[in-house]
Formats: C-alpha cells, structure tokens, sequence
C-alpha cells in the first residue's frame, strides 16, 4: 500500500497543481473588470468563483484530519457575494491562500492516511474519498471559469491545450518527442 500510497498522493498534487495552472490561465487572459462579468442573473463571475473554492478550501483543509471538513465559521452563502470594492488582487490573494492549504495538508498527508476516516457535513470518508471529492469539485469549478473566460476573450482566447484545428500538428509533436527528435531538433536549433 505504501507504494501505491506514496503514488496516489503524487498523483493528486499533480492533479491540484493542473487545475491550479488551468485557473490561472483562463484568468490570465482576463481583463480586470472581465473577471466580475456574469453572463446571466443565476450565473457566478470568475472572481465568484475563486472566492467559493477558496473558502471551500479554507474549510476542507483546515485541520483535514482532526476536524470536519464543513467548519462552523464558514458562511458559504457570502462566498457567491462580491462587494464593488474587490479588486484582481484580492481574487489573486483568494485564490494562492486556498491553493497553498491544499499543497500544505496534501504534503503533510502520509500513505498510511488514506484509508483514515475523516468527516464532511458529519459524513465520514475515507482520506482518498475526501480527495478526489475536492477533485471533483474543484475541476468542475476551474472548466466554469475556463469556460466563461474563454466566452469572454472570444476569437481573442489562446487554448489552454491543443489549439483547435491542430490536433494532427500537436500528434506529430508528440511522437517527436517520444522518440527523442524533438530534443535532438531543439538542441540543433539553440546551437
């Protein structure tokens, strides 16, 4: 177990850290105002968002392993509320705060933590239950925020992944490089 542990815990890092990455490109080709924009009145901006998964991320990884997951203190209805005073850097400062208490409890956590119950809303989970859960969650928020970026920059948008009408392009690439040339051809090139 310790080995598959050891992998599954790389493994979710790695996965937080693409969708953290994800995030931050879609906000990057963001304009400041863009980033309070909704498209409808049921609709949540990209600051809206931040400001849900941060606090979602407060209070999940609090204390992960000693208290529940759904602290007392957290009002999840103010989170869907942005005042005319919030500016990008507070989204900004909302969103590395949350993402670095994830990084920092997933860090502590120990192969022999997963199979440990821990409880959400009283629920109990297992450790790995409780991961992929904010997995979960966490992505459907970062491809809302992708998707109303993307919405919002238009023709304007640079893809996050493979362009579209490039897929051929990126395939080519992609077998360069497993066979070495890719590497082979870039150190030519820089030399």
């Amino acid at each position: 177990m310790n080995d598959l542990g050891s992998h599954y815990l790389d493994e979710v890092q790695r996965q937080f850290r693409g969708y953290k990455h994800l995030g931050e490109g879609a906000m990057s080709q963001l304009k400041d105002e863009e980033l309070f924009v909704t498209i409808d009145p049921e609709s949540n901006s990209v600051a809206i968002l931040v400001k849900h998964l941060a606090g979602n991320m407060w209070s999940r990884f609090t204390d992960f392993l000693t208290s529940d997951g759904e602290k007392p203190n957290r009002n999840r209805d103010q989170e869907f509320e942005i005042t005319a005073t919030t500016m990008r850097a507070d989204v900004m400062r909302w969103w590395e705060e949350g993402w670095q208490r994830v990084f920092s409890t997933v860090a502590g956590l120990t192969p022999e933590d997963l199979l440990r119950t821990v409880t959400i809303r009283g629920e109990p989970h297992s450790v790995l239950q409780a991961l992929n859960r904010q997995l979960a969650h966490y992505s459907a928020h970062v491809a809302q925020m992708i998707f109303l970026a993307k919405h919002l920059r238009s023709s304007d948008w640079k893809s996050l992944s493979i362009p579209r009408g490039k897929s051929k392009d990126f395939g080519a690439m992609a077998q360069k490089y497993d066979k070495g040339l890719l590497r082979e051809e870039q150190k030519k090139s820089s030399a």
